[in-house]
């Protein structure tokens, strides 16, 4: 009998989040704080411009106000640090990020370490991953938040489950390996990358199989273990479309799945825009789930 995984909708997700920041914005706006997202974009990347628009439109629709810097791909990286330098010492802007990749002349070590950590909306700068490793309170990274509050709210276990997460990348496998072995969800995880020998074998025995490894349909329908939850985080840009780390035929082996759009990506999206909420909150003196994170308790089933 054929069947179809479930497919897990981020859209609906995230315009739950979207929904639930609402008057959180407004309690924020009454203390004299306005949430502000900044981006920096350096170059004409399609991608990459495409993706910070929909950002700026996320923040239209919630009332969380806009800076917007965009900087030629030629960009000297004194100029990039100068945008970083206005955006740290702007009062409107509560977060900010810069979006990568940056062209190949730029060090983006250095641009990251120059944001305020209090004002790092992406999560990425090294004091915030650093509060990550200790399990302290900090601002966490976007597609890792936005996957584990996706499987949350699709009652996908986590404590105790077999995870295997594909790429060990700095924005999301590595960060998500961090956050799905802290206490509050204890989950077991494998991490794969290009030099695991005979990946399919660590899948094949996972319960959740997290794809970001930027290899389009890299994950096949007999690496999964039936019945397994399946998300597809990289995507590869084609002249067919946009491809994702799944092979669509993934959906008839697995339980639950996300399909290359519509999936993860609007849940990162979300994500940053709850980041930003968060610091301003922070700002103004409320309290926020940050502040209990690193003694919070499982809320998987």
């Amino acid at each position: 009998m054929d069947r179809k995984a479930l497919v897990l909708d981020g859209n609906l997700a995230a315009g739950g989040v979207k929904d639930s920041l609402v008057p959180r914005i407004a309690a924020v706006e009454a203390l004299g704080q306005r949430p502000g997202l900044g981006t920096i974009l350096v170059g004409d990347d399609p991608g990459s411009r495409s993706y910070v628009g929909g950002k700026h439109r996320d923040c239209a629709e919630v009332g969380v106000e806009s800076i917007r810097i965009d900087l030629p791909s030629d960009a000297s990286q004194t100029s990039v640090l100068d945008a970083v330098k206005q955006l740290n010492e702007d009062p409107r802007c509560t977060g900010f990020i810069v979006q990568l990749p940056l062209p190949s002349h730029i060090d983006t070590h250095i641009v990251l370490n120059a944001i305020d950590p209090e004002k790092d909306a992406d999560g990425l700068h090294p004091v915030n991953l650093g509060r990550l490793v200790l399990n302290q309170p900090g601002t966490l990274p976007c597609t890792p938040r936005g996957i584990l509050e996706l499987l949350r709210g699709n009652d996908v276990p986590i404590t105790g489950s077999q995870f295997c997460v594909i790429g060990c990348g700095t924005t999301v496998g590595r960060p998500l390996g961090l956050m799905l072995t802290r206490p509050s969800e204890h989950a077991t995880v494998t991490m794969v990358n290009e030099a695991t020998v005979d990946v399919a074998a660590h899948t094949r025995v996972a319960d959740v199989v997290i794809a970001a490894a930027g290899v389009a349909h890299l994950v096949q329908p007999y690496w999964i273990k039936p019945g397994a939850t399946v998300l597809s985080v990289g995507i590869t840009r084609t002249v067919e479309g946009i491809l994702g780390d799944v092979h669509p035929d993934v959906e008839g082996v697995a339980g639950r799945w996300t399909r290359a759009t519509g999936g993860v990506g609007p849940m990162t999206r979300a994500m940053l825009l709850k980041n930003v909420v968060e610091l301003a909150e922070r700002r103004v003196g409320i309290a926020t789930p940050l502040v209990a994170m690193a003694s919070s308790v499982s809320r998987s089933a």
